[in-house]
């Protein structure tokens, strides 16, 4: 019963990172900064967490976990500023295909910490994804003077530090209280971000005129909700699982984009999207049927 819950808050957390691009344009359609868009999700999201940490959580943290999961939430903070950056220099559709080489390189680390090969199902799983990431974010759509240098780099650094945060939540601190963990996390998200774009819109007037809705949304589904599902949930299933269920992600953004922003989404995309979907079930139906073998052989 464990195991299937934290599977699910897994795929929920990251189908709650699909529904950030949505509120994204909605944001910048109304004329916000990506500074102020990635700063108001990541304080509001932090004082969220740490709110509710003071009713649900009485547990303690010593200075080397501090340090640790301060850490992880740096590298949370980071993937939204190298991917929303990453966007400056090319296109949303080719941004979401580098950010989604997570998936390969957060099993690639795992198996180096491990020392062990990934699964068969493991590796079929992430062909699946690669060919439905490719569909779904309509990549063949632009050519290849999509494709710049700086974009590029910026949203390969998005995917590694993603990968990185999904890694390090299944390992790091995993018996201390699920609230008190999020809320450090969310401590070095909101510093990073605080670093690289100081915090002018809680001096300037922008949360009064229109930036709190979008920073409230954009903190519960950004910050907030994936944050500690992956906390409650990565540790019982693995880091491997974590990233390739991580995917869900996209067919997610995709779903959003077709009937919230009514964006056009081809053919080509639903089969992508039916692809990552396949490859995110496809490691415990592997897992079910050799396990079902395995029980029936003499």
């Amino acid at each position: 019963m464990v195991y299937w819950r934290s599977v699910l808050l897994v795929f929920l957390g990251s189908c709650s990172y699909g529904i950030l691009s949505t509120f994204v344009k909605f944001a910048y359609r109304e004329g916000f900064t990506a500074g102020e868009i990635n700063g108001s999700q990541m304080f509001l999201g932090a004082c969220m967490m740490w709110l509710l940490t003071f009713f649900m959580s009485r547990g303690k943290a010593g200075a080397r976990q501090w340090l640790l999961l301060v850490g992880i939430g740096v590298c949370v903070g980071l993937t939204g500023i190298f991917y929303y950056r990453s966007l400056k220099y090319i296109p949303a559709s080719v941004g979401i295909v580098l950010l989604f080489q997570f998936t390969w390189i957060g099993v690639l680390a795992e198996a180096l910490i491990e020392r062990k090969w990934p699964g068969v199902e493991k590796i079929a799983a992430l062909v699946f994804l690669f060919v439905g990431t490719i569909l779904a974010g309509d990549i063949f759509h632009g050519g290849l003077q999509q494709f710049t240098l700086a974009g590029v780099v910026l949203g390969l650094l998005s995917a590694v530090t993603y990968a990185f945060f999904i890694l390090c939540s299944g390992r790091v601190s995993t018996t201390m209280n699920p609230w008190l963990r999020s809320s450090i996390m969310l401590t070095g998200s909101a510093l990073i971000t605080f670093i690289i774009y100081p915090p002018v819109f809680l001096t300037n007037g922008s949360l009064s005129h229109g930036l709190l809705k979008w920073g409230l949304l954009l903190a519960f589904f950004g910050a907030f909700i994936p944050t500690l599902f992956f906390v409650y949930g990565a540790p019982y299933i693995g880091s491997g699982l974590a990233t390739i269920l991580g995917a869900s992600e996209l067919p997610m953004a995709v779903f959003m984009s077709k009937f919230v922003l009514k964006e056009s989404v081809s053919v080509l995309q639903w089969i992508g999207v039916i692809i990552i979907l396949a490859g995110v079930g496809m490691p415990e139906l592997l897992n079910r049927k050799r396990k079902k073998i395995r029980e029936q052989s003499p």
